[in-house]
């Protein structure tokens, strides 16, 4: 095999495949979130505050200016991107793998009320046959 080939062979298979479609979405909904907190949740948080930005915050010690403002951005901005992605990813998606988990694995026998595996044809405590 020439390593033309074997090269073929790396970029074909399904996890490279899979993780560049993963890391493009991943980048293109980052974009999303991002824009979602800087356009619409940090401007409706600085007006609650009343301070659009606190980058201009600082304060010097011996000589050394110290931009603590720019700091609190950027944590303000972390809080408000994890808890969005946390309320609207994280939390629906848990909804919906507990909906699925919930699927019926039992069903009740009409002679003696037992739960029965749903595969079952004959209710093991009563023997009665099972529609």
């Amino acid at each position: 095999m020439t390593l033309l080939q074997e090269f073929k062979q790396f970029l074909l298979r399904g996890n490279v495949i899979d993780l560049a479609v993963g890391v493009v979405i991943g980048s293109a909904f980052g974009t999303i979130v991002t824009a979602l907190v800087s356009d619409i949740l940090t401007p409706f948080i600085a007006a609650i505050v009343k301070v659009p930005d606190f980058g201009s915050l600082i304060f010097t010690l011996n000589g050394s200016k110290f931009l603590y403002g720019h700091f609190l951005n950027v944590l303000i901005s972390f809080i408000l991107i994890a808890s969005t992605i946390f309320f609207f990813v994280i939390k629906p998606i848990n909804i919906l793998v507990v909906k699925k988990t919930e699927e019926k694995t039992t069903k009740k026998c009409k002679e003696c009320c037992s739960e029965v595996a749903i595969e079952a044809k004959r209710c093991p405590y009563c023997t009665q046959k099972i529609a």
